[in-house]
């Protein structure tokens, strides 16, 4: 069954009991389930109780940098977001992909322009192979230029998603504050690197699956943009590469999945990582997640940091700017080779802890 205009995922996923063709990855590019381990101990789980507090956030803030140095990816408890904006945004979100197909298709666009579309796979116009994943993508910064070409229905899908997203915006300047300072670097720095900055989410459904080791909920893949907050319900999905072998990471109540995006590896001189990683599907229960991702203006021009170039560090990345970074990442599709390489002045590194985006 081919995909075509206007189908979701989630409008067929009841209706097979195998793996449509499209849908089917070559025997070289599929998940390998069985070999994948659990991330215990891998992935730092970091409290941010008391980074506001003087006394005890030095100590933090070399928690936060020794992960974005060594795994790219942490995990935060104690974030400051109460637990009902949470809940409230989960339930919305499940709400929403179980509103009747007329209503869904509301929002449908296969134009990555639209500030607000639904959508299936990433980008099913050039993709040989699709993902198993609807989603709702919604630019949320500045809100007030969004909020009202956001879906009215469910009826409190605006307000609640409005209020979850201002409150992860605030949640995502700490940390890049923090992010500054254990680079050695003024709290501002990031920030000001960024222009006017951006923000959209994802909203992501991943059906039941009724053959998971053929396919992908979204492939391998960096994060284009400079930090990924993930949300996400209590149903396993996410895996990352860590030392060369892919790591399960399970949900934890409460706490919120960082990801080091493409921009801070530029912005960081290739200090901190954009780690590779995927999602997967499973046979028994449809899977919600939610990442926000805060980016730079378009026109912002990214490059190194000035303050961690020198004679021994020089910068191995060109100037460009986040537009010019973000048609080159649209078009290339979901790649393992990471489009940051087409931007260095140097031979790529190493990316990422062994080959090398959410979620």
């Amino acid at each position: 069954m081919a995909i075509i205009e206007k189908v979701l995922v989630a409008d067929i996923s009841s209706m097979v009991d195998h793996v449509p063709s499209n849908y089917v990855r070559p025997i070289s590019d599929r998940p390998n389930l069985h070999v994948v381990q659990p991330a215990e101990g891998s992935i730092p789980v970091i409290d941010l109780q008391g980074l506001d507090d003087d006394n005890n956030r030095c100590d933090i803030v070399k928690e936060i940098g020794k992960a974005c140095e060594h795994a790219g990816f942490f995990q935060i408890k104690n974030h400051g977001i109460p637990q009902n904006v949470i809940d409230n945004m989960l339930r919305v979100s499940r709400e929403f992909f179980r509103l009747p197909e007329s209503e869904r298709l509301k929002s449908y666009s296969n134009d990555p322009s639209k500030s607000v579309r639904l959508s299936t796979s990433f980008n099913i116009s050039s993709e040989k192979v699709s993902n198993w994943r609807d989603f709702l993508r919604l630019h949320c910064y500045p809100l007030e230029d969004y909020l009202e070409q956001w879906p009215s229905n469910p009826p409190c899908f605006r307000e609640e998603v409005a209020n979850y997203s201002t409150k992860v915006r605030g949640l995502a300047l700490r940390l890049l504050e923090a992010i500054s300072e254990s680079l050695g670097l003024e709290r501002e720095s990031i920030e000001k690197a960024l222009g006017k900055q951006g923000q959209h989410m994802a909203i992501n459904y991943y059906p039941t699956c009724p053959e998971p080791e053929l396919t992908y909920g979204l492939p391998v893949h960096s994060d284009p943009n400079v930090i990924t907050i993930l949300l996400q319900d209590d149903v396993p999905g996410l895996q990352l590469l860590n030392n060369g072998r892919w790591v399960a990471v399970n949900p934890i109540p409460n706490t919120f999945i960082i990801n080091i995006g493409d921009q801070i590896q530029v912005l960081s001189n290739g200090r901190y990582k954009s780690v590779l990683h995927r999602a997967v599907v499973n046979c028994d229960k449809e899977r919600i997640s939610v990442p926000t991702f805060y980016c730079p203006s378009p026109e912002a021009v990214i490059e190194p940091i000035g303050g961690l170039i020198d004679d021994n560090h020089p910068a191995i990345y060109k100037s460009f700017t986040y537009t010019e970074y973000y048609e080159k990442f649209w078009k290339r599709g979901l790649a393992i080779e990471n489009c940051l390489d087409l931007f260095r002045t140097t031979q790529p590194l190493q990316v990422g802890n062994g080959e090398g985006v959410g979620n």
